[in-house]
Order: structure tokens, then C-alpha cells, then sequence
């Protein structure tokens, strides 16, 4: 497996290797000891998966408390997956990543606790998966505005399809300081 550093301090992206041929193909998606030694080294507690077709976007979602790791990828089609640092105190506030999943290079995007996760679907359909370090806890989901023009995101779509829930969620610079995680630095 191929491990690449982006702009964002412990944003990860990761290329395991795909074994193909005719058949069809094998890849190992996680595995322990490789990706803690590679800087994943939080328990996983829960997976999640969700289908979408052309243009839906999902995000920008945090917890606070219960702060979720997400290891995602996607299963079938292909989507613009984003990581935004929202920790408060970081020298990254604000900034993120954008890193386009696909079914075929089978990549993954390591987003740590504290960072603001969403994507959008690129391909006609998509199959998207989330290893999670902690529990979906609701009553602490904090979502920052897909289209905040301060993080100033290039989803690659022009009319993205949302939930009523997302269309609804906040600029961050309104979202009060004590609902986001605090940066601690390594």
C-alpha cells in the first residue's frame, strides 16, 4: 500500500495495492498493523454505507463530543471526497483537502477526529463506505454550509443535490467555538 501526505497534517490518502485479472480483483482494505504504522491506529467501532447517484452531496459533518476517525472509500462508482480542519486552535483552521475516490483505484481518505467530512458523487451512481472510529451519536453532530465561501470548496458540480438537513447548516464562523473539537497539538 501506497501512503500520500496532503496539505492537511494527518489527512491521509491511501492507495492499497489491487490485484486484477480477468477474474476479477483482490485488495486488502484494512488491515491493523499496516495502517498503524502508517498513523490509523484508532479502533474501529463502526461501518457505515450509502448510495447515491450523480450529484449528491452529503456534508460537511462532524461529532462533538465523540469525535469520529473515518477510513472511507468507495466501493463502486466515483466521488470528490473532502476533509476540512475545523479544530479549533489549528494552524489549518478552515483549509482542506479535496481527494477524488474511486471504485477502480480502490483509494481511501484517512479524515482524523475533529475534521468536517463530506463528498460528492461523481459518477452516475456511488457506493460509499466509512469505517468510524466512534459511535453515529446524533444529539453531537455539528455540520458546517457545503458552499461556506470562507472554506471555499470546488465540489466539481453545479447543482448538487442535498438533504434538507445539510441545506441548512451553518457558515463556520458562526458555529460557537465549544461545539467544534479543540486542536491539540502533537
Amino acid at each position: 500500500m501506497q501512503i500520500e501526505e496532503t496539505s492537511l497534517p494527518g489527512v491521509l490518502h491511501i492507495l492499497p495495492k489491487v490485484f486484477g485479472d480477468a477474474r476479477g480483483f483482490f485488495v486488502e482494505t484494512y488491515q491493523f498493523d499496516r495502517y498503524a504504522k502508517a498513523g490509523v491506529a484508532l479502533p474501529f467501532v463502526q461501518d457505515n454505507l450509502s448510495r447515491s447517484r450523480h450529484g449528491v452531496l452529503r456534508g460537511l459533518h462532524l461529532q462533538n463530543p465523540n469525535a469520529q476517525g473515518k477510513l472511507v472509500s468507495v466501493v463502486d462508482g466515483t466521488v470528490l471526497d473532502v476533509a476540512v480542519d475545523v479544530r479549533v486552535g489549528s494552524p489549518h483552521f478552515g483549509a482542506h483537502v479535496a481527494v477524488e475516490l474511486d471504485a477502480t483505484r480502490m483509494n481511501q481518505l484517512w479524515v482524523p477526529p475533529g475534521f468536517a467530512h463530506g463528498f460528492v458523487v461523481l459518477s452516475e451512481f456511488a457506493t460509499f463506505s466509512y469505517k468510524c472510529t466512534d459511535r453515529y451519536a446524533p444529539e453531537h453532530e455539528v455540520g458546517v454550509a457545503w458552499d461556506d465561501p470562507a472554506i471555499g470548496i470546488d465540489w466539481r458540480v453545479a447543482a448538487p443535490s442535498l438533504s434538507e438537513k445539510d441545506l441548512k447548516l451553518p457558515k463556520l464562523a458562526d458555529i460557537p467555538h465549544d461545539k467544534l473539537v479543540r486542536y491539540e497539538a502533537p
